[in-house]
């Protein structure tokens, strides 16, 4: 049985940039709500049990069709939520240093020109959906809980949520803003680390 993780901080933690009302409904009513209806299609297939969430999402469309939909996108949540509260820290925001830093200003010229264009493809997303920076440094998007691993891809070193649960409590129809104010949280230190596990494998 999957659970819900902790989010390693206080819900009050991201203080004015994400507040604690969206971080208790985003966790504990969204996320459980992907993890109990992950366990349930698992139910209902129990072969799978024994295999990762990882193996699952990359193999998804050799699934059994019966629960193939429901593993995508509640198996997605699940996946892409147990990051997402990762790449946020209460110390967080400011800019990458060492390693990461480098392959972001060799790709994009600077950090303010990767922020500019991630922010413009997070904001071009139609509807609900991600948006991820890849270990090669490519800027992806994905709808609904996709993920770049299940259209096989590396895994993401950076993602983004911008279904509007994520951020409607706090910023309306903004997207814009939720995306700006987002920036002072990320995490660079766990991103760092997920780019020295991909360029070290």
């Amino acid at each position: 049985m999957y659970k819900l993780p902790d989010l390693g901080y206080d819900y009050a933690a991201l203080g004015e940039y994400i507040s604690r009302d969206i971080m208790m409904l985003h966790h504990d009513k969204h996320h459980q709500g992907y993890v109990d209806k992950f366990n349930a299609a698992l139910d209902q297939a129990p072969e799978l049990k024994e295999r990762s969430l990882d193996d699952l999402l990359t193999g998804i469309n050799e699934l059994p069709e019966s629960v193939r939909t429901a593993i995508r996108n509640n198996g997605g949540g699940h996946y892409n939520h147990s990051l997402f509260w990762q790449w946020m820290s209460p110390d967080g925001g400011g800019e990458p240093t060492g390693e990461l830093a480098e392959a972001i200003n060799a790709r994009y010229g600077s950090f303010q020109s990767f922020v500019d264009e991630y922010t413009t493809k997070s904001l071009a997303v139609f509807g609900s959906g991600w948006s991820w920076l890849q270990p090669d440094m490519e800027i992806v998007i994905t709808p609904l809980q996709n993920t770049p691993i299940m259209d096989g891809q590396a895994a993401p070193i950076l993602g983004l949520d911008v279904w509007e649960h994520a951020y409607y409590l706090d910023y309306k129809n903004k997207r814009d803003d939720y995306v700006k104010a987002w920036w002072n949280v990320v995490n660079w230190d766990f991103v760092a680390e997920r780019y020295r596990s991909s360029v070290n494998n």
